[in-house]
């Protein structure tokens, strides 16, 4: 199931209840933008459809980052500029395959192989258009902006900042109803920089990329856990901190946190 919800003039996120997915829209005179596509071409096509409801400009699509449930579904919206920032075109075209095998397991394993046969099904489209730190784009009538605001939740998040609505889409920079996913491509040193970079912009609304927008309290709520969790992932790099002491002041649940901590104290 998925339902619009209306975030500025013109602006909209699009919820999913399969992984708690919000991806975006922003609609122009002559253009709109697309912000992540899902996580295989069903999605997409569902996606694409319920977009020409609302509007029949051409669209554009941007991807916040490389993780299969953001851009396996782009294929549905061809032919069409696809932006990303430049890092994120080359960790698709060398881990999509790894990512597609890993989560379609997961699926079947989870007994939904219908979930499993539309990932192997889907076909990966590269970008065709990257950011390296700010790129602006011209919707006809408004502008948005594509800003890479460093290392974060990967090497090559994407945020959108809409200024004439204040609302910024931020990929998975932040998360709404469950804690930031901090995997093994994370940069957790640098992560709360990147937030405040978000909330530097003093966004109304901030549509993270699973969960419900959130307001600049809230972001930064969660900017200070993830300053915490910084500091304890440095002390557990720099020998000053264990593994399991980390853990038991840890913000985050230990399951989530324990592999990352677990690979950096064995560099």
């Amino acid at each position: 199931m998925a339902e619009w919800e209306n975030v500025g003039k013109n602006v909209y996120a699009r919820r999913y209840e399969h992984l708690d997915q919000t991806l975006g829209l922003v609609v122009g005179r002559e253009r709109c933008l697309v912000i992540d596509t899902g996580g295989d071409e069903v999605q997409g096509e569902e996606f694409a459809a319920a977009i020409r409801q609302v509007t029949s400009v051409p669209w554009i699509v941007a991807i916040t980052h490389a993780h299969f449930d953001h851009f396996f579904g782009t294929a549905p919206f061809l032919p069409c500029p696809v932006w990303a920032q430049e890092g994120c075109r080359d960790a698709m075209a060398s881990g999509a395959d790894a990512q597609r095998a890993r989560w379609a397991a997961k699926f079947a394993d989870d007994g939904e192989h219908e979930l499993a046969d539309r990932l192997h099904n889907a076909k990966l489209v590269l970008p065709s258009d990257v950011v390296t730190r700010k790129t602006e784009l011209d919707l006809g009538g408004r502008s948005v902006t594509l800003v890479h605001p460093g290392p974060g939740h990967t090497g090559h998040d994407l945020i959108v900042h809409v200024p004439d609505a204040e609302v910024v889409f931020a990929g998975d920079l932040v998360e709404e109803g469950a804690p930031p996913a901090i995997g093994e491509d994370s940069h957790p040193v640098e992560w709360p920089r990147a937030v405040d970079k978000i909330l530097a912009l003093e966004p109304s609304e901030v549509v993270p990329g699973h969960g419900t927008p959130m307001d600049q309290e809230v972001v930064r709520e969660q900017r200070d856990e993830l300053h915490h969790f910084s500091a304890l992932y440095r002390g557990v790099k720099a020998g000053r901190m264990s593994v399991e002491k980390a853990l038991w002041h840890s913000p985050y649940p230990p399951d989530m946190v324990r592999p990352v901590l677990e690979r950096v104290s064995r560099t």
